[in-house]
């Protein structure tokens, strides 16, 4: 089971984010893609050899899903805006919502485990940190899309000591791809439109 130093460290680091963002922040792929996938790796590493059993595994695959789930949800709920020139993300009291449905449903899955087979629900309850990263890896992914197709730049890491903020060819392209086929769509759907207006305008000049 996760000791009180390592529970204490991971409330800690989600109770300085959802500050953080609550109040809003600028985006940063960095700190949205390697950080959970950080997390997520040294999660799984401490689960070597903890679950053993099928129920515990199906447990353990149950509880990550959802918290994927959870995070693209919150992605979708996150609040994004323009400021100097750069996407801007802010929580809103539906991702905050989310998180606390996140932290309701581990506690309950853990427990319910416990109740189901005291045995595995010690290895399950190690799966903390890997379910964090992987929520928190998907949240940001659908966030870094959802500013990256509206067209915002997106920074890679803010520069440090006033120095100016790292940029990512490879978030650049993927915003010229993304926004030119947004584009694309727009001008198909102007024109289907318009040949719409046409074909009616047609029909109703017929007797």
């Amino acid at each position: 089971m996760s000791g009180p130093v390592e529970i204490v460290l991971i409330v800690a680091a989600v109770a300085y984010l959802m500050v953080r963002r609550m109040i809003g922040e600028p985006a940063q792929a960095k700190q949205m893609l390697i950080l959970p996938a950080v997390l997520s790796v040294v999660g799984l590493s401490t689960l070597s050899g903890e679950v053993k059993t099928p129920a515990s595994m199906a447990f353990l695959v149950g509880t990550a899903a959802i918290s994927v789930v959870l995070g693209i949800l919150r992605g979708t709920s996150v609040r994004i805006t323009r400021r100097d020139g750069t996407a801007f993300v802010r929580y809103t009291a539906l991702t905050v919502a989310l998180w606390v449905a996140n932290i309701v449903v581990k506690v309950g899955v853990n427990l319910a485990l416990d109740a189901f087979d005291p045995h595995d629900a010690g290895g399950v309850s190690n799966s903390l940190l890997l379910t964090l990263g992987l929520g928190i890896l998907a949240e940001g992914l659908v966030v870094l899309y959802r500013a990256l197709r509206a067209g915002h730049q997106v920074m890679w890491t803010q520069g440090s000591d006033g120095a100016p903020a790292k940029t990512s060819p490879l978030l650049d392209n993927i915003q010229r791809n993304l926004t030119g086929r947004t584009a694309e769509w727009n001008t198909q759907s102007e024109r289907d439109m318009s040949n719409g207006d046409t074909r009616q305008a047609r029909r109703n000049l017929v007797p």
